[in-house]
């Protein structure tokens, strides 16, 4: 296993909707295990293909005690919403704000040997479920936000300077910006 590197904001890939797994074998099981250990390095919630530069429909999540995978998920969301919280991007460091959530999803998929699975929940579960399927259509976060939150995202997203990254390691480099879920936007 190994850590992957995170692409940020301004790569490509984030923006491009992802291709479904046709193939389940050696290279998409070290896909998901590499990216588990690249989640758990940063202490993500989540994190999907496309951020580690793989245009392919996978997440892993984490969540509690709850964590796993899953491949082409197809998301069938509740009518109702969950209260707003505070949600951060690997992908976007030092940037977080409260993201409208519906309250309930069900994610039917497959796991990284091709079995069928399925994924429910609530709660902070769900907001990750969604934003990591987000990210496997190139929506980032800051899409879903109200003008206002994202004018302010953006006004800070076009402050911050990157170069604080360079030469870091990717779980210091989380670490000093403030990239998972729960953390403030600093206006």
């Amino acid at each position: 296993m190994a850590i992957l590197g995170i692409r940020i904001i301004g790569d490509p890939v984030l923006r491009t909707p992802a291709q479904e797994v046709t193939e389940f074998g050696p290279e998409i099981q070290k896909l998901v295990e590499d990216m588990d250990q690249t989640m758990e390095n940063v202490d993500g919630a989540g994190l999907a293909a496309p951020q580690v530069g793989v245009s392919l429909r996978v997440f892993t999540y984490q969540i509690g005690e709850e964590r796993g995978h899953i491949i082409n998920p197809v998301l069938e969301l509740s009518e109702d919403y969950q209260d707003d919280q505070v949600e951060g991007c690997l992908s976007i460091p030092g940037i977080a704000a409260p993201v409208p959530r519906r309250r309930h999803v069900r994610a039917t998929g497959f796991d990284k040997h091709g079995n069928p699975l399925v994924l429910e929940g609530e709660g902070m579960l769900s907001r990750c479920v969604q934003h990591e399927a987000d990210h496997l259509d190139g929506i980032l976060f800051l899409d879903r936000l109200p003008a206002e939150e994202k004018k302010a995202a953006w006004r800070k997203l076009r402050a911050t300077d990157y170069s604080q990254t360079a030469g870091r390691t990717v779980a210091k480099r989380s670490g000093s910006l403030g990239s998972s879920f729960g953390a403030g936007l600093g206006k």
